[in-house]
C-alpha cells in the first residue's frame, strides 16, 4: 500500500531536533487501517493497525 500521497502528523511530544518519534497518517476519519511511520525513516514501511485497536493503545497512554 502506497503512504507517499498521505498527511502525516507528528507526535505533540516530538521536539525540533528530529528527536524519537512516530507518526501517524492525518486523514483517517473513515479509515479502518491506521498507517504509522518512523519520523526519522518516512520512506520506510508504515506498521499498519486496525483502528479500534490504535484507538484502544492511545486510550491507554492517556489513562
Amino acid at each position: 500500500m502506497d503512504d507517499s500521497d498521505r498527511a502525516w502528523r507528528r507526535s505533540s511530544y516530538s521536539n525540533q531536533e528530529g528527536g524519537n518519534c512516530v507518526e501517524v497518517a492525518a486523514d483517517l476519519h473513515a479509515e479502518t487501517i491506521v498507517p504509522v511511520r518512523d519520523s526519522k525513516m518516512p520512506q520506510g514501511p508504515a506498521l499498519r493497525f486496525e483502528a479500534a485497536s490504535w484507538a484502544a493503545f492511545i486510550g491507554e497512554l492517556k489513562g
